[in-house]
């Protein structure tokens, strides 16, 4: 899985404005990438709500966007990182219905279910960084015939 020299896009989300540029951004990545539109506005669905957990719950932060190459494979990979409070139970908080706040409590766990691979990092006190990564559809992904 390798992304092309310094093509990784920061973006910082700090404000409702922020969070339309953030989906903006993530849909013409997508399309450009070759990903169908039901895949981008999954993709799109996800970084959504994980910049709306970062900007609400985390105080705000950034997202690292990076188009990914690994031979024929494309795709692309999206971090977002807080310097907020953390997670402090994050099985709980991948839970469906779990809210920390007013929320229907989907966010994580459906942004979950939306890309091909999710990874949570969260220490109290200390953030969270939530990665997602998803492959153009109809191309094999890296872990596919892996033993």
């Amino acid at each position: 899985m390798h992304a092309p020299p310094d093509s990784t896009t920061r973006l910082p989300i700090g404000s409702d404005a922020d969070l339309a540029w953030v989906r903006r951004q993530v849909r013409q990545a997508a399309a450009d990438l070759g990903f169908s539109l039901v895949q981008q506005t999954k993709l799109v669905t996800a970084a959504s709500e994980l910049a709306r957990n970062a900007l609400v719950h985390g105080g705000g932060g950034h997202m690292e966007m990076t188009p990914l190459s690994d031979g024929a494979r494309r795709g692309l990979r999206l971090s977002f990182v807080d310097a907020g409070p953390g997670i402090r139970d994050v099985e709980l908080a991948l839970t469906d219905g779990y809210t920390s706040g007013g929320g229907l409590g989907l966010g994580l766990s459906g942004s979950r279910r939306l890309v091909q691979e999710f990874t949570l990092e969260s220490r109290p006190g200390q953030g969270t960084t939530v990665t997602v990564t998803d492959w153009v559809a109809g191309l094999p992904s890296p872990r596919a015939g892996a033993p």
